[in-house]
């Protein structure tokens, strides 16, 4: 990119106040991780207190309850799709009310999980409210909007690490262990407080207030905002959609049942699959911070063949040996290819609805939390042991790789002005 594009990208945040952004959304982006991955520690006493599952249980008993909690997820999943809301109300209302929005969906039900969860439906009702907004993935947004673009892939990859340090490994494992496995979800709506009073600093990037001044007087609805996604828009929904809803269903596979395969399949202690979780845990940031660097020195298309080639690898691995380093590797590679969704399906989108365009992708992902967990039942059923369960989570991983056909756009290294012309 010549020194002529440079200046012609927007300035507009200064490196300290990018730094504050980075850090915030950052924070978002580790409370959606925990409440997403929680579950692989929490879902035990889930099926204890559901199921009546105990140490005692046969494998087929354990078996049944696992298959059943993975249909009625599946059910109860059909709520997440009104992610596509959230990303709406960003493009109508503004990046900060939408964040806040967003931080508001994980947090309060959260709470409550803690005081109304007498039964697994109910349970599942806010379950699913809170994995609505952990599917939106708008903290990208501000980020792509307000970072410049040499390093636009970093930035936003800083943020994801910061999102992915396994606090929910460390500390929310013993919350679990000391107060129940509810409060591993209450516990997150003190960090809303928190961050409900940081996001009152927070500033509306200036491509958004320049989107807003063009339009006027009118509101952006939601069927004006569709109507405004073009014909070439829809390739790239299309190939993100792709890549995401076979993320979505591969990985919500390993979180969930993860912990019950090493305890209840394994035979380890859930002290031992507490360390492998902390480990999976603490190779995401490592994960983030090579593929950010990835991101911005070898370009995007590379960053999404070694994800879906390593998760692959590692699930297909681990089926057949049972080994946990392969657990852990699963982890590593389907983090750097989330890094990869999470810069790319931001960046390839117009301005004026990028955050629409970015919910429709993102609600046809979300079918994974209902197409997941409805696949999980099945597999499970057919074989106790679950080797057929990873080896079919790991040959989905290659799904992603198809997508290159369509030679999407390189995006390394362009301002989002340069990448909506050449597209």
């Amino acid at each position: 990119m010549n020194s002529e594009n440079q200046a012609a990208e927007p300035s507009t945040a200064s490196k300290r106040y990018l730094i504050f952004l980075v850090l915030l959304m950052g924070l978002v982006s580790n409370m959606d991780s925990w409440l997403s991955l929680i579950e692989a520690k929490a879902l035990t006493g889930i099926l204890r207190d559901f199921w009546g599952i105990t140490e005692t249980s046969t494998a087929a008993e354990i078996a049944a309850a696992q298959s059943e909690f993975a249909f009625l997820q599946g059910i109860f999943g059909i709520i997440v799709f009104g992610v596509f809301f959230i990303a709406w109300f960003a493009d109508a209302y503004g990046r900060k009310r939408g964040i806040m929005l967003l931080v508001a969906v994980m947090g309060l039900p959260a709470i409550l999980i803690v005081f109304l969860s007498v039964n697994i439906y109910i349970f599942l009702l806010l379950y699913s409210i809170i994995i609505m907004g952990t599917t939106s993935n708008l903290w990208e947004v501000p980020i792509s909007e307000e970072a410049p673009a040499k390093s636009r892939g970093m930035y936003g990859s800083i943020a994801f690490l910061i999102g992915v340090i396994p606090i929910y490994a460390i500390v929310g494992t013993k919350i679990i262990d000391g107060f129940g496995w509810q409060w591993g979800y209450g516990v997150m709506f003190f960090l809303m407080v928190v961050l409900m009073i940081l996001l009152a600093f927070m500033k509306e990037p200036q491509r958004w207030l320049d989107t807003k001044d063009a339009r006027g007087d009118a509101r952006l609805g939601i069927l004006d905002a569709v109507k405004k996604i073009r014909k070439e828009d829809y390739k790239y929904i299309l190939i993100a959609t792709t890549v995401y809803l076979t993320w979505t269903i591969s990985f919500k596979m390993v979180t969930t049942f993860g912990g019950s395969y090493f305890v209840n399949v394994q035979g380890l202690s859930p002290a031992e699959f507490n360390t492998i979780l902390t480990v999976a845990g603490l190779l995401l940031p490592v994960a983030a911070l090579i593929a950010g660097v990835l991101l911005d020195k070898v370009g995007r298309n590379i960053v999404l063949v070694i994800g879906s080639l390593g998760a692959m690898l590692s699930m297909i691995g681990l089926g057949l040996t049972g080994l946990p380093l392969l657990y852990q590797t699963a982890f590593f590679f389907m983090a750097m290819l989330l890094a990869w969704i999470y810069v790319y399906i931001v960046e390839i989108f117009p301005n004026e609805v990028r955050s629409t365009s970015v919910g429709v992708c993102i609600t046809g992902a979300r079918f994974g939390y209902v197409i997941g967990p409805l696949m999980s039942s099945v597999v499970i059923g057919l074989a106790a042991n679950m080797v057929g369960f990873w080896l079919f989570a790991g040959i989905l991983m290659v799904i992603p790789l198809f997508t290159l056909i369509a030679k999407p756009l390189e995006t390394k290294g362009k301002t989002l002005e340069e990448i909506e012309a050449e597209r």
